[in-house]
């Protein structure tokens, strides 16, 4: 289960999977190879100013030769890379298609809020989620980039370019993934506290998959269906987490402080990338959660008993 929760991590940032990040993964490669060839001129330089002949000393220390290769080789060098630059990745920026997937990502400290947004592009009757995108297979997707506080980076290194989330701002992002597979993303802007604690994946699925995963989170939470997870459910409406959570078909569970908790239980992550979900990571969640991600908005609840913590754990991890 571990393996798989943390599929596609650490991201390789310098291999792509989709069209949105094979142009950055050229570039940078174009960068590498310039900057090595400037290294070996500025070495090749120094070791004959230092080693080489009297005349090939006279010959780099003449002012002509330094202003031609301390003035006009950096700016030729720096306006080629970045005229090539710009025109590999001018379709990084191009307008999304009419009728293209739209999923909103708002960055909040300090995890990520998903939107699967209806035709229309609102959130009305949404599916919403945490932590985790899946998009279809060879489908570009439009991401609306957005902050609930202070500047995130929202990165993805296999399928695009990283890109500011900035509060009032909506920026949009399309990405792409050309294989089924999970793609490891990290928040790319120091946002205080545990933002180095602040990862995410998109999962790409086969479109006949995509759609019955999407179907299936469309529906309500299902009731408890054994003891156990009856008892988690008063445990989890006794200690007020339906002031901070969503779970849809559980009365009194409407809060928007923190994630939407209605399928919580078919995610690969908790805590935002950083353990595998299932009942024992759940319950030490729910027991000590500022001991694993210290400066995370919600509680540690220490008062609850180790049954009482394996009841709500067995509700929460049945919430598929």
């Amino acid at each position: 289960m571990s393996t798989e929760a943390f599929a596609g991590w650490p991201p390789p940032a310098l291999t792509s999977a989709g069209p949105f990040a094979a142009p950055l993964v050229t570039l940078s490669w174009g960068v590498f190879a310039m900057a090595a060839v400037v290294l070996l001129i500025v070495i090749a330089a120094l070791v004959l100013a230092l080693f080489g002949r009297e005349d090939l000393k006279a010959k780099i220390g003449n002012q002509r030769l330094i202003w031609y290769a301390g003035l006009a080789f950096p700016v030729v060098v720096l306006s080629a890379l970045l005229i090539w630059g710009l025109s590999l990745t001018s379709a990084l920026t191009g307008e999304p298609e009419p009728g293209e997937m739209r999923v909103r990502v708002t960055g909040e400290m300090w995890w990520w809020r998903v939107a699967y947004l209806n035709p229309e592009g609102g959130e009305a009757g949404a599916v919403q989620s945490a932590n985790e995108v899946r998009i279809p297979v060879g489908e570009p997707v439009t991401f609306e980039l957005e902050s609930a506080d202070v500047i995130h980076s929202f990165w993805v290194p296999r399928l695009g370019p990283k890109l500011d989330m900035i509060p009032g701002r909506t920026n949009i992002l399309r990405l792409q993934a050309d294989e089924a597979g999970t793609y490891g993303g990290q928040c790319a802007e120091y946002c205080g506290g545990p933002h180095a604690l602040m990862g995410l994946v998109v999962v790409a699925m086969p479109r006949d998959e995509f759609d019955a995963w999407m179907a299936e989170q469309g529906e309500a939470a299902a009731a408890p269906t054994d003891a156990l997870a009856a008892q988690g459910l008063e445990v989890f409406q006794d200690n007020g987490c339906g002031a901070c959570h969503v779970v849809r078909g559980a009365p009194g569970a409407s809060g928007l402080g923190g994630p939407d908790l209605t399928h919580v239980g078919s995610r690969r992550t908790i805590g935002a990338g950083i353990l595998p979900n299932n009942r024992g990571t759940l319950a030490g969640w729910i027991a000590d959660s500022q001991g694993i991600k210290p400066g995370n908005r919600m509680p540690s609840y220490t008062t609850l008993s180790g049954d009482e913590l394996q009841a709500v754990a067995a509700y929460l991890d049945g919430l598929e």
